[in-house]
């Protein structure tokens, strides 16, 4: 199978997918505005809570600078809520169970895992333009550090 992968200058794939409440949320509700689309593989597991919390504490100054960020996993929405109570995260996750979006974005796939080929989520980070453009795609990115690095490509670092 190959891996659709985009790149800067494609169209973001448009999707409508539900949060951790159930509201429907779609890419196109934020056009006019950038968005950072990261697609994660588990809620509430280590890694994925510490890009979240990453996210969730250097939220304002994304926000400042006129990012939007949302998350996507392959989770129900009622494990969505659980892991946006437990540790108190203020954006959007939304839910991609049957993984059409994960795919359609290129984060769904072979992966390596302790040295052994396995289908699953690639953890990928996207930055989207007010246009709806791919401006950055960023495939097979860490967990820690990772939004200390985004921030610092994106311009904001101080």
């Amino acid at each position: 199978m190959t891996e659709q992968r985009l790149s800067p200058g494609d169209a973001a794939p448009d999707f409508t997918l539900p949060d951790s409440t159930g509201q429907e949320v779609s890419l196109s509700d934020f056009r006019g505005q950038a968005v950072v689309v990261y697609f994660y593989p588990a809620a509430g597991t280590p890694g994925c809570t510490k890009q979240a919390c990453d996210f969730r504490d250097n939220l304002a100054e994304l926000n400042n600078a006129g990012y939007q960020v949302l998350g996507i996993s392959p989770d129900k929405p009622e494990k969505l809520a659980k892991f946006t109570g437990a540790e108190e995260l203020t954006f959007p996750l939304l839910s991609d169970p049957d993984k059409t979006v994960l795919t359609a974005w290129g984060a769904f796939g072979e992966k390596k895992n302790y040295g052994r080929v396995v289908q699953g989520v690639i953890r990928s980070t996207f930055i989207v333009d007010t246009e709806g453009k791919i401006v950055k795609a960023l495939y097979n990115v860490r967990a820690t550090g990772h939004v200390a690095k985004l921030i610092k490509d994106l311009g904001l670092a101080a």
